[in-house]
């Protein structure tokens, strides 16, 4: 197997188009909610009309060679070691003809030690979007999955926005100081992170305001966390 060359410039990214969610799905649902007539949901009508104007393709990124990590290193030598794992993934990517896919990320450590600047670099160095997810203030549930269109004020979760509201499939998320999420387990912000998180349950994530699946498994995810004791797990 040949290893992809090492760019000195920034790797120009090669562009392709995936369907992220399927425009008569939303049609269908946009009649079933005129049929309610005067007791309609205008919020959730003006989102169905949005997402079938803008059309369910996204952008798909993937650099057409090896980026300069070794640069990066340099620029951010607390983050060599995840850099180097992204090398070595970036290298089994480009050598085929798979789309890229880069396994989760948690990166912990202190404060200060720039590990939101290190996701926002990364986003940079694939060519892909970037999406901020701060979750230390957020006991709410539906930050990342929405709320029901039932409940007053309610409005879709940060994931769909990401990919529905922006031009890739692939984006870079940052869930900022996920040891911080906490909240009533009821309500937990995380739960449906770990649907997203499994690339079967990701491909057909159901947003709970918008209630039409969305393709979430080309997200590149990237965690921050200051204390691994208090990280989230699913036992």
């Amino acid at each position: 197997m040949s290893v992809p060359a090492i760019s000195t410039k920034p790797a120009i990214s090669i562009a392709g188009f995936k369907d992220v969610y399927h425009v008569p799905r939303v049609e269908e649902a946009l009649n079933e909610l005129q049929d309610l007539g005067s007791g309609a949901n205008d919020a959730l009508k003006a989102t169905y009309i949005r997402m079938i104007k803008a059309g369910g393709q996204r952008f798909t990124i993937k650099p057409s060679a090896l980026p300069d990590i070794d640069a990066l290193i340099d620029e951010l030598p607390n983050f060599a070691e995840p850099l180097e794992d992204i090398r070595r993934q970036l290298a089994l990517c480009l050598s085929s003809d798979d789309p890229l896919d880069l396994e989760p990320i948690l990166l912990l450590g202190d404060p200060g030690i720039g590990k939101t600047h290190f996701a926002r670099r990364l986003s940079k160095l694939l060519g892909t979007g970037y999406s901020f997810i701060g979750m230390s203030s957020l006991t709410a549930g539906w930050i990342l999955s929405g709320a029901s269109a039932q409940w007053k004020n309610a409005k879709p979760g940060k994931v769909f926005d990401a990919l529905v509201n922006g031009d890739y499939a692939n984006p870079v998320i940052v869930v900022d100081e996920i040891d911080k999420s906490g909240g009533d387990q009821q309500y937990d912000p995380l739960g449906s992170l770990y649907t997203l998180l499994e690339p079967d349950t990701a491909a057909e994530f159901v947003d709970e305001f918008a209630e039409v699946p969305v393709d979430c498994s080309d997200i590149v995810w990237v965690a921050t966390a200051n204390d691994a004791r208090r990280s989230p797990s699913r036992s």
